[in-house]
């Protein structure tokens, strides 16, 4: 569970223009989760490991819970 934010996701110029990456991949993370959203397998990207998948989605988790604290009543 340790893993930082550089080990779960990175963004570089020069890696698919810049969009927010699973670190190393070139898998986007918004390709990702359109395509798990849509009904289908973390199986069909054998270089996002399921580890990662899940430390995303606690990551996002997290800051969407830190929004909504931040947002008045």
């Amino acid at each position: 569970m340790g893993r930082g934010r550089e080990n779960i996701v990175t963004r570089n110029s020069e890696v698919m223009s810049g969009a927010l990456v699973f670190a190393g991949t070139r898998v986007p993370a918004r390709t990702l989760v359109d395509y798990l959203g849509a009904g289908h397998s973390l199986d069909d990207f054998p270089t996002v490991s399921r580890e990662q998948a899940a430390a995303y989605l606690r990551m996002t988790l997290e800051a969407a819970e830190g929004f909504a604290d931040a947002r008045p009543a």
